[in-house]
């Protein structure tokens, strides 16, 4: 074979491969666009998507280079308000460090309206805010993680490195942030 037959070969190889990498590294942030709600309410400016668990689960396993940040809260679920505050900042320090917060709401589908939605304008919330609309919480708790028991405040923070799941308030910023970093450097 001529040296120049065989440069081309190379060449192709290194397209192909190089092709295949750029798309798998696409393919994460397309798998969750995929996810397709199944009722968007929006109401005073304000979007939320509300989805079933399994378009929603894509959200608990990407394989790139963010990491995620998923907290289960509700509206009426006191812990849950007392920590959000740590989210919020916690999602305005990483901004553009690939970090992502997505705080999903288990409020009742009925109270998206009447009270997610305002409650969201009024605490001025600007990390990603998803509802998840699965009522047969038995079967979707546990792929969540096999620990969960199923109460709220329970936060997920995973990379493509590691995972933790906690399921409980934090007390702090400094403490949710502790988490992450662990998450981070592993």
């Amino acid at each position: 074979m001529s040296s120049k037959y065989l440069n081309m070969k190379r060449i192709g190889l290194l397209l192909l491969f190089i092709s295949s990498f750029a798309f798998s590294q696409q393919s994460s942030q397309e798998y969750l666009k995929s996810s397709i709600p199944i009722k968007e309410y929006v109401k005073d400016g304000i979007t939320v998507k509300s989805f079933d668990f399994n378009s929603f689960e894509p959200y608990l396993h990407q394989n790139d280079e963010t990491t995620y940040v998923i907290n289960f809260w509700a509206t009426w679920c006191l812990p849950c308000v007392k920590e959000l505050p740590y989210f919020e900042q916690l999602n305005e320090k990483y901004k553009g460090q690939n970090v992502k917060v997505i705080l999903v709401s288990l409020d009742l589908p009925k109270k998206v309206e009447s009270n997610l939605i305002p409650f969201i304008k009024k605490k001025n919330l600007k990390s990603e805010i998803i509802h998840l609309n699965d009522p047969d919480a038995n079967t979707w708790i546990e792929k969540v993680d096999k620990s969960w028991a199923g109460s709220i405040p329970a936060t997920v923070i995973y990379n493509k490195n590691s995972r933790v799941f906690a399921e409980d308030s934090y007390s702090s910023l400094k403490e949710l942030e502790e988490e992450l970093l662990t998450i981070i450097k592993k």
